[in-house]
């Protein structure tokens, strides 16, 4: 083959792509004008439609037609000179493109007018009911509320059972209001599931239930909940104030916290830290907590621990329940800032537990003095011999000398034999605090 043939060869070679790429701009303007003609028959029929099953056409006419519409490509405008100006004529391929959107949007409007038009079913009217009881549930009445509740699901009975020709009655059984009416909608629920009404045959019934569950959803939304109550009449409602008969501090609630601390009235003390929105009263009682370290407050104070509460911490240290959740609440701050480590240690060292000793130890050897020093102190207060042996090197090597007198504190807790005597050494230390601790030691035996 010549060189002038093989040129040629390769020109018709690159000529080919150009012609493969060339796209016929003409015939997708005419598809997408019949498209959009196509369109405006669709919104006819829609308008058209009576039943569910004359939806139910539009509805696969409307899938066919986006699958034809999604099956049209335009092509990517050519790149334009930076420089050119902003009153340049558009690309054809941008025409094209709007015409395709807007073509687009309004096969979605469709679709929505579509579904808008269907319906509505027995399952929107289980749906509302449901959601009404949900809400009962899930509030916390008055007296006033639960009444008014009551007032509400009667006449919502009395409606629901014309519009139905059902005999749903309010359920009368245990003490809980909310619990009563919530089985009160469930019976209503199963009623309209068995009516299995037809969203074409039954949709001036549907619609007289949905008017009904609409109305019952207002007249909860006007009960009365407890939150719509003051603080103060919430708690005298709830007796905080009973134990009050003269007020010697201000303000009252203070006062009455401290009668009730006396009483051991630990549910109160929780009612008052659970309503106050008050710096100064979630202070005093959460000091009244760490005072008495009631069992009952665990449960709150993990809640605030896992917020980082340092003051939760602390109570959990005084109730010291070796409780798995509150030990492994408490881990997790073992080795996290400075502010956090202190408390950890104290209530982990108060609890007593063996699985924080290891944890802890890992941090006798920590950068900050203060932290070497608090976990000192945390071993001394768990007391396991395994711990004798890191503190010991402790007080002979730590550069700190309040670390030192903090491990010579720690294994005088411990208190055996071995960890007094370790100790008991030091009693001409440079450290005045080390020397303290060691003339505390007493190595005679007990008589």
């Amino acid at each position: 083959m010549s060189e002038d043939e093989a040129n040629g060869d390769d020109a018709a070679a690159e000529a080919e792509p150009d012609e493969e790429e060339s796209v016929d701009l003409e015939a997708i303007d005419e598809r997408l004008t019949t498209l959009a003609d196509d369109l405006e028959d669709l919104d006819a029929d829609l308008e058209a439609a009576e039943t569910e099953a004359d939806l139910d056409v539009v509805e696969a006419d409307l899938d066919s037609f986006r699958e034809d519409l999604e099956d049209v490509e335009i092509p990517e405008p050519p790149e334009t000179d930076e420089d050119e100006g902003e009153d340049e004529e558009p690309a054809p391929e941008e025409e094209l493109q709007e015409k395709y959107d807007e073509i687009e949007s309004d096969l979605s409007g469709l679709e929505s007018d579509l579904e808008d038009q269907r319906g509505p079913y027995g399952e929107d009217v289980v749906g509302e009911i449901n959601s009404a009881s949900g809400t009962i549930t899930s509030t916390r009445w008055t007296e006033e509320g639960n009444a008014e509740l009551i007032e509400a699901i009667e006449d919502f009975l009395d409606e629901f059972n014309g519009l139905l020709d059902s005999s749903v009655t309010l359920v009368d059984e245990g003490d809980d209001v909310s619990a009563q009416l919530d089985a009160t909608l469930d019976d209503a629920v199963d009623a309209v599931e068995a009516a299995a009404l037809d969203a074409d045959d039954d949709a001036e019934t549907i619609a007289g239930l949905l008017e009904a569950t609409d109305d019952l959803q207002s007249d909860i939304d006007d009960a009365t909940e407890w939150a719509d109550l003051e603080v103060r009449e919430q708690l005298r409602r709830e007796g905080y104030y009973d134990v009050l008969e003269h007020v010697k501090d201000y303000p009252p609630e203070w006062h009455a916290l401290k009668i009730h601390e006396k009483r051991g009235n630990v549910d109160m003390i929780l009612l008052a830290l659970d309503t106050f929105d008050s710096d100064f009263m979630e202070e005093h009682c959460m000091e009244a907590l760490e005072r008495m370290g009631p069992e009952e407050a665990i449960d709150p104070m993990l809640q605030k621990a896992n917020r980082r509460d340092q003051a939760a911490m602390a109570v959990l240290g005084k109730i010291g329940v070796d409780d798995e959740e509150v030990v492994d609440t408490l881990l997790d701050y073992v080795d996290s800032n400075p502010n956090l480590q202190q408390p950890a240690f104290r209530a982990l060292g108060e609890i007593g537990t063996e699985d924080a000793l290891e944890p802890i130890a890992q941090q006798l050897v920590a950068d900050e003095a203060d932290v070497r020093s608090w976990a000192a102190r945390a071993l001394g207060l768990i007391g396991d011999t395994r711990a004798i042996e890191p503190l010991a090197d402790v007080l002979e090597t730590d550069e700190a000398d309040r670390v030192r007198a903090s491990a010579a504190w720690a294994l005088r807790q411990i208190g055996t034999q071995d960890a007094l005597e370790v100790v008991a050494d030091y009693d001409d230390d440079r450290a005045y605090l080390v020397q303290a601790e060691a003339e505390r030691v007493d190595l005679e035996p007990a008589a």
